[in-house]
């Protein structure tokens, strides 16, 4: 089994930038995709930013395409969200998850592994 860890959440003013970090207990290497997702109360899950580890390539929703930069550390087993210009809209939960086995990599169904979650607070 899997453990994901995130960390890095808190609060800051629009503008600033945060760095979450997902931990895993297990190889990043061999998890296939991970994402970040966030969620809002009384909304669905969105996919914000995914890796896909054996290659580098990532992914983006266009709400933070040029704001949020996805990024791995394989002797870490970590992969990172850089959020700069952060904006009140970008305020949720943020979740890591792992190992995509089927479905878009903005699916939540399509992940295995999910942390329990950070939560990112910007205030206007």
């Amino acid at each position: 089994e899997v453990q994901l860890v995130e960390s890095g959440g808190g609060s800051v003013q629009t503008g600033g930038s945060l760095r979450l970090s997902c931990v895993a207990s297990f190889q990043v290497y061999n998890l296939g995709d991970i994402a970040w997702f966030r969620q809002v109360p009384g909304k669905e899950r969105e996919g914000v930013a995914a890796i896909y580890i054996r290659g580098g390539h990532t992914y983006y929703a266009d709400s933070v395409q040029g704001r949020f930069t996805i990024s791995q550390d394989d002797a870490k087993n970590t992969v990172y969200l850089q959020m700069n210009n952060l904006q009140p809209e970008d305020t949720a939960v943020y979740y890591c998850a792992a190992d995509r086995f089927s479905g878009s990599r903005w699916s939540v169904p399509a992940y295995k592994y999910w942390g329990p979650g950070t939560q990112v607070t910007v205030s206007s």
